[in-house]
């Protein structure tokens, strides 16, 4: 049966970043951006990740439904301090949630933090510039 192609509306990148670390990550800031995530992609660029913006600060939680590719997630302060920094396998319902209130997440390929060092308490560059959640 063929099946029409969903078009996907690129979302605005901004720039972030961790020490020596450049991020180019695309926006999720609405609910809509938020639900889709990074689901049914195949691959992402190394320095390529998703910033999810929460309307409130909350003990907030990702899950890996149609996501095709195994990501790591860091929660977010205010501030844009890690709190903490999950593994996710790709196509789980799991749930991997904030250790205390989050305001952000950014989703990156898996082990894009570890494998640079980077680790809960770190502050990411760039959170400040961000337009609210809606």
């Amino acid at each position: 049966m063929w099946q029409v192609p969903v078009a996907r509306a690129e979302l605005p990148l901004v720039e972030l970043g961790v020490g020596m670390h450049r991020i180019e990550a695309e926006l999720a800031h609405t609910d809509q951006a938020r639900q889709i995530g990074l689901m049914k992609r195949s691959s992402m660029p190394p320095q390529r990740g998703m910033v999810f913006v929460f309307t409130q600060e909350a003990r907030h939680c990702m899950w890996m439904k149609n996501t095709l590719i195994p990501l790591s997630v860091a929660f977010l302060d205010r501030d844009g301090r890690i709190l903490n920094i999950a593994d996710m396998k790709p196509q789980t319902e799991d749930s991997h949630c904030a250790a205390a209130p989050a305001r952000y997440a950014l989703e990156m390929n898996q082990g894009w933090f570890a494998g640079r060092g980077v680790a809960a308490g770190e502050r990411i560059r760039g959170i400040e510039r961000l337009p609210a959640g809606r």
